[in-house]
């Protein structure tokens, strides 16, 4: 969930939310704690849109993300692909924890369950591998069972540090659980400071920075699902309603440009040859980005994709 990433090895997993995220090696143990609910409302909770289903299967919600944690760790001993691994694991779990699929025409374990426990399970993804693979994580003790509030309340701290000043319901939501357990992980050593009228928090040793902020003044092409762009409080990042639906879409987010320290367009690209060719698009009412800047950065994005020049126009 850090940004600032050079020299430290980076590990792809399913963690919070069920969602992939790149966290540095070291902390994958505690993350994976992290991902253990405190009790079975928490569990729920995290189960998101299948809470029902894994709530009906005739266990609490806990003891069922346990067992997927469980039986994933015995089948998935070698990199396989997601859809061998769920395979593998439905033939060995209880009924309630599948389902028939209308879409794939087959009986396969819930989606947000196989998520929130296969790092749990000490499994990780492969990196720009499709379609998804799993990897036995290298040297991983167990299955981790017990839940942990103090590795609640670092992933908490972690947010408020990247994401801050934010509130304990913008907070939870990051986690995908509930406001209530959010506050039960709640760190100290917090400063209240005041948001557009709304109290927020952040780590007292952060104030300096919010209070003498850097002025930024450079162009920035941030991917899709940009660790900036996980923050819940999204109105402090565009305030402009109108422009969310170009930035956060259900399927399919685009980059976004930043320029002085603001989002001002979205972007995509595709490569041609050996060109990528970079499409912008303007938010409503924010400026556009300087265009020299702009292929400057284009230039650096394409050269990490291994492509010799790159293009920029706009929408």
């Amino acid at each position: 969930m850090r940004r600032g990433a050079a020299g430290r090895r980076l590990t792809l997993a399913w963690s919070h939310r069920g969602a992939p995220h790149l966290h540095h090696a070291a902390d994958l143990p505690w993350v994976a704690q992290s991902l253990v609910p405190l009790d079975d409302g928490d569990a729920q909770a995290r189960m998101a849109w299948q809470r029902r289903d894994v709530a009906e299967a005739g266990m609490p919600v806990t003891e069922a993300l346990t067992t997927a944690a469980e039986r994933l760790r015995e089948v998935v001993g070698a990199t396989m692909t997601k859809g061998a691994a769920s395979e593998a694991v439905t033939k060995v779990l209880p009924p309630g924890l599948v389902r028939w699929c209308r879409r794939c025409q087959a009986t396969h374990i819930h989606e947000q369950l196989m998520r929130l426990a296969t790092l749990r399970a000490g499994v990780r993804l492969e990196p720009d591998v499709s379609p998804a693979t799993l990897t036995p994580i290298d040297g991983w003790e167990d299955v981790t069972r017990e839940p942990d509030p103090a590795t609640g309340r670092r992933v908490i701290e972690e947010y408020l540090r990247v994401h801050g000043p934010a509130t304990p319901a913008e907070a939870s939501g990051f986690l995908g659980t509930t406001q209530s357990v959010a506050k039960r992980m709640w760190p100290d050593g917090l400063a209240a400071v005041d948001v557009d009228g709304k109290t927020a928090y952040l780590p007292e040793d952060a104030l300096p920075a919010l209070e003498s902020p850097a002025e930024p003044s450079f162009v920035r092409l941030l991917p899709p699902a940009d660790p900036l762009l996980q923050a819940r409080d999204r109105a402090v990042l565009v305030p402009e309603k109108e422009n969310h639906k170009q930035v956060w879409r259900i399927l399919g987010n685009p980059g976004v440009v930043v320029a002085d320290g603001e989002i001002v367009a979205t972007w995509r690209a595709r490569a041609r040859g050996q060109r990528l060719e970079v499409t912008v698009s303007p938010l409503t009412g924010r400026h556009r980005p300087d265009v020299s800047e702009l292929e400057a950065e284009a230039t650096r994005t394409a050269r990490a994709r291994g492509l010799d020049q790159a293009t920029v126009g706009f929408a």
